[in-house]
């Protein structure tokens, strides 16, 4: 069974964002121990199997981000299940869960499982907006849900996730020196690689996204 706990550096690549042979052999090729399929919607079944099928190339783990019950296939190493923390429509923190267990729970594979606490901090982000968080946090709030999915929920990985955006360093350091057992992982806006020393230097893992779409090479090659 693959390890999460000892992901440092992670890949996150969008089913429904373009991505040249050339650039995923290059991608694939940098120094990360993951890479997790998963976006903001637009996408389906359909796609999430072709991008699959495409990574199965290389030999790294690949986890799927459910966001979408629809679109769960089999095949992945992982299933990451995001809460959103601080969303304010209770659908997004159980309610998608609770109807897709209840449709799916006979075949559900548990062990492959793995539940995320997000807390998104970009009220500009898509996901943001989708899913109706309050990103508008301060450091006191954002500790608060840290230690919230510590030690009320039992949360194995908690997710600051800025999507787009380069967030504090400062803020992601205060975040991990709350937690003990929960994994800290930072998503957003990591374009360079000194960004991706900074916030590997604060983080347990850092994930990498649109830098794959934008020509950017934050991490070096393996």
């Amino acid at each position: 069974m693959v390890d999460y706990r000892e992901w440092r550096r992670i890949l996150k690549l969008d089913p429904a964002r373009a991505l040249s042979a050339e650039r995923l052999d290059e991608v694939s090729s940098w120094d990360v121990d993951a890479v997790v399929v998963g976006g903001s919607g637009g996408y389906g079944f359909t796609e999430v199997f072709r991008l699959l099928t495409r990574l199965r190339r290389y030999s790294l783990p690949v986890a799927l981000e459910v966001s979408d019950a629809e679109t769960v296939c089999p095949g992945f190493d992982l299933y990451l299940v995001p809460m959103v923390l601080n969303s304010v429509d209770v659908d997004w923190v159980v309610g998608h869960h609770q109807a897709a267990i209840k449709r799916y729970a006979d075949v559900m594979d548990w062990q492959r499982l793995v539940v995320e606490g997000y807390c998104i901090l970009n009220p500009e982000a898509t996901a943001a907006r989708l899913s109706c968080a309050r990103a508008g946090l301060g450091t006191d709030d954002v500790l608060a849900f840290a230690r919230l999915a510590e030690h009320l929920l039992k949360i194995p990985i908690f997710y600051l996730e800025y999507s787009g955006a380069y967030g504090s360093p400062e803020l992601v350091a205060a975040v991990r020196s709350v937690l003990t057992n929960t994994r800290l992982w930072y998503g957003g806006g990591i374009r360079t690689v000194e960004q991706a020393r900074e916030m590997q230097a604060a983080a347990d893992a850092i994930v990498v996204g649109n830098a794959v779409y934008e020509g950017h090479t934050p991490l070096a090659a393996r």
